[in-house]
């Protein structure tokens, strides 16, 4: 039986969330990241007919989105389980992974973007290896144009999406139990995803890839997050990030 494959980008919340899931049940897979901000879109949009990913290729199967992802290993590959056991439990780990992918991903994105798209000296880049398209050459500053336009500019925007994003790490903080995990006392996809969506600002050592220099306007921020959430996040990753299960490119 062949490998699963993931297409995936190497900076990025969703597509770490699957790496995480992969290498934590002990999933031998192959991964394929296409040419960052040229063949991200055209590759997506060819196997899932949406222009996102992470993707993955299994038994035959071709599934879009984290979250479904996630829940085909934990059929296929049950052990050691992502999802509680206990019926309560487990719905409450479910709304936790839907809330960091849903409520505060796509703003953290967007604050992110925005920021690197305002600093010239990193912009080009910096987007490029966190998967927005931005091509190398005489096109990445209409194409970094672009990106601006798209993800934010009006003060409202912007503000809404720091408000999510703050969010975010203030239901971290709430969260954690006596456990310290956010759902009952064993790591769950609830606190995957939350590491995996809040990792950029983290900055955990245990990250398989290179995360780019942020302007100090994203750091600034940081210094504004609730510094318990940057520990638990943190611990997670230095706990339970198990190391990379990909088969090595022969």
């Amino acid at each position: 039986m062949a490998a699963p494959v993931l297409w995936h980008i190497e900076v990025s919340h969703y597509n770490e969330k699957v790496r995480w899931a992969l290498d934590y049940k002990g999933v031998p897979h192959r991964r394929r990241a296409p040419m960052p901000g040229v063949l991200h879109p055209v590759v997506a949009l060819a196997k899932t007919r949406k222009p996102v990913f992470p993707i993955l290729d299994i038994d035959g199967e071709t599934i879009g989105d984290s979250t479904r992802i996630i829940a085909a290993l934990e059929r296929r590959y049950p052990e050691p389980p992502l999802y509680p056991a206990d019926p309560g439990e487990r719905a409450r780990a479910l709304e936790l992974e839907e809330y960091f992918d849903e409520e505060v991903a796509p703003y953290l994105r967007r604050l992110l973007f925005w920021e690197m798209s305002r600093d010239r000296e990193r912009s080009s880049e910096g987007l490029r290896v966190l998967g927005a398209p931005v091509p190398p050459g005489p096109l990445a500053g209409a194409a970094v144009g672009m990106v601006a336009r798209r993800y934010g500019g009006k003060p409202e925007v912007m503000e809404k999406a720091r408000a999510h994003g703050i969010a975010g790490f203030e239901r971290v903080a709430a969260e954690v139990g006596p456990s310290g995990y956010l759902v009952g006392d064993a790591f769950s996809v609830a606190d995957l995803t939350a590491a995996s969506i809040l990792y950029h600002l983290a900055e955990p050592p245990e990250f398989q890839y290179v995360i780019p220099e942020f302007p100090p306007s994203v750091y600034e921020f940081r210094d504004s997050l609730p510094p318990e959430s940057l520990d638990w996040i943190r611990r997670m990753w230095r706990e339970h990030r198990p190391a990379s299960a990909e088969i090595a490119a022969a």
